[in-house]
């Protein structure tokens, strides 16, 4: 196994002619250079030098040595400089994925003060729904996936084997429009009380959330749309065509118009949380991300 600080002894041998020089320009010991030397050659198993009294030559090997000794070290300088960049936030990438709600509430502004903070740092963002999301992480496909999962809900996904960074326990909303007969209470309103009304479904596992909360309320929804795509739920409300069950976070990325919200009884919650791998958590990119989110989070 060659060393590189081997390689740095025998290019200095080779550069000032002699042991002594060698030593004085390393700031190390005669001794010390005679050492690494010996190490060297017992490595590759071949002389290096010729001593020949005071003067000393670069055998063939030596010769062939020096001059890849030279790129190599060049290469390790740097590889040395970027890992330190990388380090200390002066590059580095990160590889997000978020849910469609985060990506247009959590993840633009903690992504603004990464960059003012970090400018050299780059982020770069898919979205994906969990479970998905966190396949992709346990994949390698990316570095922390944006996830949530609903307190209470059967088959709540296991992350024991990841980083978990809480971020923030956001509530289920009822949307009404804004003509219903119920959309100008101001107390919480029981699910319960919307039993008879066609439905406005969400994602999927939304949708699931949906049936299993209205079925412990004693009903089944009567899905009449079922779409992914949030602002078309609230439109589909606001045109009179049902009622929508939504986390609040969810709401908060579009703008709903002709649409009342209200506060669901009892009171349904997802934890929106940051996952990582324990490898990963460690890269600081990866944590000044995760910080970043969290403190987006608690504003």
């Amino acid at each position: 196994m060659i060393e590189a600080r081997h390689l740095r002894v025998l290019r200095a041998v080779a550069t000032t002619g002699s042991f002594s020089a060698a030593a004085r320009e390393l700031g190390c010991t005669q001794p010390a250079v005679s050492q690494q030397m010996k190490a060297l050659e017992g490595s590759v198993g071949t002389p290096l030098l010729v001593r020949t009294g005071r003067e000393m030559r670069l055998t063939q090997a030596g010769e062939a040595l020096v001059r890849h000794a030279t790129g190599i070290l060049a290469g390790l300088t740097a590889a040395e400089e970027e890992v330190a960049a990388i380090a200390g936030l002066r590059a580095g990438r990160v590889r997000l994925v978020s849910f469609p709600s985060g990506s247009s509430t959590l993840v633009p502004t903690a992504l603004a003060a990464l960059r003012a903070a970090h400018p050299g740092t780059r982020v770069s963002l898919e979205e994906a729904e969990p479970p998905r999301s966190v396949e992709l992480l346990r994949e390698g496909d990316c570095d922390i996936a944006l996830a949530f999962r609903y307190e209470g809900a059967a088959g709540a996904e296991e992350w024991d084997d990841l980083v978990v960074r809480p971020l923030l326990r956001d509530r289920l909303v009822a949307l009404l429009p804004e003509r219903h007969p119920l959309a100008a209470r101001a107390e919480p309103l029981a699910i319960g009380a919307l039993a008879g009304e066609p439905w406005i479904a969400g994602c999927p596992r939304c949708r699931g959330q949906l049936v299993e909360v209205c079925e412990g309320a004693g009903f089944t929804p009567r899905i009449d749309f079922a779409t992914d795509d949030y602002p078309a739920v609230v439109g589909l409300v606001g045109a009179g065509l049902g009622v929508a069950v939504l986390p609040q976070l969810a709401v908060e990325s579009v703008r709903p118009r002709g649409v009342r919200m209200l506060t669901l009884e009892p009171s349904v919650r997802r934890e929106i949380v940051a996952l990582t791998l324990p490898d990963l958590a460690q890269v600081p990119a990866v944590a000044a991300t995760l910080e970043q989110l969290a403190r987006t989070a608690r504003r």
